[in-house]
């Protein structure tokens, strides 16, 4: 496959660095990706078409470059960001370096196309991770114009998450930049060429992806999608930008699912719990048209956070599943053989809706954002261990560096230091600071 760039052609970057052409990757609207070497190293090179290497693209490079990828201070820096810009000949065409994307990550399409099945933990924690990456790239002021498939990857074994094409990154509102954004993931005003990319139309590009990645279908995409001979740009304006209806709207039916069309849609809403169903109805509705009340990041990560950690087994086919607030103890029934999935012991932390009921099993783990609400589910706080003397017996290991108070049924309390267990039994409690844990 021959590109813009012969092979072994050797390019020195702004930086001083000498870069070696080695492999065509791919090809995408404003250019080619090829893989580059530096000395031992191997980076990927994003070399523009003519028409897309212009100054202002130059000057959105330059900022990105210097600013640093919006990650780059945490453990895992997701973001493939712009580290170098590179150049063939003065008034030519240019390109810029960025990380080279590891194997192991894979594209949203291949979720949709079954190319990879991972689990639902493992999925979860994508969309948290891609949820938190948006977060940050928004709290330093920037909007990504083009959230969608093409820009999203994840390790199915892990959850982690890799963010590229992020060029076309500007500040939020910026006039700067032409992309505006994704068909299928643009807000109805971008659609409409009422309103350009902000922070507001990321948001609803990101329920969108959301959507797909829990649903593996478009929110939008029902009976009307299915009425539709073909997909021209008139039926695209009418059913993304016009009249936009979410298929589970609970108040307007004309665009439910089709059963035996859009079976992923029907199949994997019911899995669900309300509180994440009621996030997209929020945004698909009321937020279809009114940007301020679309779905935040901070909003997603707290629903995805507790998905994450009510996910229990059924104990007949060991399918994984959610817990479900309004279903309580007894009323989940397993997706996948049908049978009563029994609703064990549980540490439920915090109070009303904001309430996350963690199943106790020999592999649960508390996580600092259970206790300290910072979004940090990587950091193990807590952990279920037996008892060494009677494995019949379980408890919750101190794995902080500060006391836990641990609180009877009868109102004794007992100090839990660091290394320590608490005893899990009914009826008694854990108080870890700033937030209680009763087990059920």
């Amino acid at each position: 496959m021959e590109g813009l760039l012969s092979l072994r052609t050797e390019l020195t970057s702004e930086c001083g660095n000498t870069y070696r052409v080695e492999k065509l990757l791919g090809a995408g609207g404003q250019g080619e990706v090829y893989d580059v070497s530096c000395g031992s190293n191997h980076y990927a090179l994003k070399w523009y078409f003519k028409s897309s290497a212009t100054e202002t693209q130059k000057k959105i490079l330059d900022k990105l470059i210097e600013k640093g990828s919006p990650t780059k201070n945490e453990d895992k820096d997701i973001f493939l960001w712009p580290i170098d810009l590179v150049y063939k000949a003065k008034g030519e065409p240019f390109g810029y370096i960025m990380e080279l994307r590891e194997k192991q990550y894979k594209g949203i399409v291949d979720l949709m196309k079954c190319r990879i099945q991972p689990s639902f933990l493992n999925l979860i924690k994508a969309c948290y991770n891609l949820t938190k990456g948006y977060l940050k790239l928004h709290e330093q002021g920037y909007q990504y114009r083009d959230i969608s498939f093409g820009n999203a990857f994840f390790d199915p074994d892990t959850g982690d998450v890799k963010i590229c094409d992020n060029d076309n990154v500007t500040p939020n509102n910026a006039k700067e930049g032409g992309i505006k954004g994704t068909p299928r993931f643009m807000a109805p005003e971008i659609v409409r060429g009422e309103a350009k990319p902000s922070r507001n139309t990321d948001r609803f590009s990101l329920a969108v992806l959301l959507f797909y990645m829990l649903m593996v279908s478009h929110p939008l995409e029902g009976k009307e999608e299915a009425k539709i001979k073909c997909m021209d740009p008139a039926a695209m304006r009418k059913l993304y930008g016009t009249n936009p209806v979410f298929i589970y709207d609970p108040d307007n039916d004309t665009n439910r699912p089709k059963p035996g069309y859009h079976e992923n849609a029907i199949t994997f809403w019911k899995m669900y719990p309300q509180y994440i169903q009621d996030l997209f109805i929020q945004s698909f509705t009321v937020g279809l048209n009114t940007p301020a009340k679309r779905v935040t990041e901070n909003q997603w990560l707290d629903a995805l956070a507790k998905l994450m950690s009510g996910i229990v087994k059924c104990q007949t086919c060991r399918a994984e599943m959610f817990y479900d607030d309004i279903k309580g103890k007894t009323g989940h029934i397993c997706w996948n053989c049908g049978q009563t999935v029994k609703m064990g012991s549980h540490m439920v932390i915090g109070k009303g809706k904001k309430a996350v009921h963690i199943p106790i099993t020999s592999e649960t783990k508390i996580f600092s954002h259970h206790i300290n609400g910072d979004y940090d589910m990587e950091t193990i706080v807590g952990e279920v261990v037996s008892n060494p003397n009677d494995p019949a017996k379980w408890g919750v290991r101190n794995k902080t560096s500060q006391n836990w108070t641990y609180k009877k049924a009868d109102g004794t309390q007992i100090a839990v230091a660091s290394g320590k267990a608490a005893g899990i039994a009914k009826n008694v409690s854990i108080d870890f600071g700033m937030v209680e844990g009763m087990f059920e």
